[in-house]
């Protein structure tokens, strides 16, 4: 009897499983329609308008201030030094006198050029009358000639004087010392005005011209600005480094500007007329110096590769890659790429 019974089961049992299996397999299909239906957001992002510009052409150049007269002042002789009468940082004029020397040999020098003009006028008076040849005569001439020019120079030698107006900038002796000949005694600048010597691309060439203004900063004064104008260009081209010396000069009347001093140096080579885009739109390629923008058009973004001028304050020059009119991305390129469809917000 039990028997029957379970037999009666099975039946209901398996049609039971059937229906199950039936509803999972359904139910799985319904959750991957569903699945393949899910559209993937667009990118958001916001967009400027670029246009064209004039934008000043500036180089920036840098150099070390010079003295515009620079003397190395020293006797032509070793001697020693009796005294020395001006300190570094003073101002002297020219003519002035910075130092004496010993002198011993001055001294000496004229004692024998005393001698040698007695025995001369003795020889000139005997050969008046024939007592000795011409040749005994030229001699003693010759030799009265080269004592004074030894005296003469030994008398300039004594006494050290500046040949310019300036600033005592080093002293490499003490009093008593015996100058070597390895450093001069003084060293004196003329430092007004001032000059500065900048290496400009070929491609200014025909652009700097004498008497042209420039503007100076000085890392010690800050963001001050000094005037400056172009004295001298250099005739030739630098074949390894494709530029040419120009010379520039500051009148330096307060003295401030000293040599030595590191500068910057402002040159405006007029305007041109170039696409300005904010510096939000430009994107760096990593691992290279490339930089790009991505420009909108009617949906989608391209990325293009982009030449860039100077920096103004947020904004940049672009010499090539845009046009003006375009629309540039300047907020949401971290999901985008080439062709990429977006939405603008504002």
């Amino acid at each position: 009897m039990r028997t029957q019974s379970l037999l009666k089961l099975t039946p209901i049992v398996a049609l039971a499983v059937m229906i199950s299996c039936s509803s999972g397999a359904n139910s799985g299909t319904d959750t991957a329609a569903a699945g393949t239906e899910t559209v993937r957001e667009k990118p958001k992002v916001k967009i400027e308008s670029v246009n064209a510009e004039d934008v000043e052409q500036l180089s920036e150049f840098t150099a070390s201030v010079q003295a515009e007269v620079s003397n190395r002042i020293a006797p032509q002789t070793p001697v020693r030094i009796q005294q020395l009468h001006v300190e570094v940082g003073d101002r002297v004029s020219k003519g002035q006198l910075l130092a004496t020397m010993d002198d011993t040999n001055l001294k000496q020098s004229k004692i024998q050029i005393d001698n040698q003009e007695t025995e001369f006028k003795r020889i000139d008076e005997l050969y008046k009358v024939g007592g000795v040849s011409k040749s005994v005569w030229d001699a003693q001439k010759t030799g009265l000639d080269v004592a004074k020019e030894t005296y003469r120079n030994l008398r300039e030698n004594n006494q050290l004087m500046s040949p310019i107006a300036g600033i005592v900038t080093a002293r490499n002796y003490d009093n008593g010392d015996m100058y070597s000949g390895q450093q001069p005694v003084y060293v004196v600048q003329q430092i007004r005005p001032v000059k500065l010597r900048v290496n400009v691309s070929e491609a200014f060439y025909t652009q700097v011209k004498k008497g042209m203004e420039v503007r100076v900063r000085l890392d010690v004064y800050g963001e001050e600005e000094f005037r400056g104008r172009v004295s001298l260009i250099y005739p030739t081209i630098d074949e390894a480094t494709r530029t040419f010396p120009v010379e520039l000069r500051i009148d330096n009347s307060d003295e401030r500007v000293r040599p030595g001093m590191f500068a910057r140096v402002t040159m405006n080579f007029g305007t041109l007329s170039h696409i300005v885009v904010p510096d939000q739109a430009i994107v760096k390629q990593i691992g290279s110096g490339d930089r790009y923008i991505y420009v909108y058009d009617n949906g989608k973004v391209s990325y293009q590769k982009v030449e860039l001028g100077r920096r103004m304050g947020n904004r940049y020059e672009v010499l090539s890659g845009v046009e003006s009119g375009d629309q540039v991305v300047v907020v949401g390129q971290s999901r985008l790429m080439e062709g990429t469809e977006v939405d603008v917000v504002q």
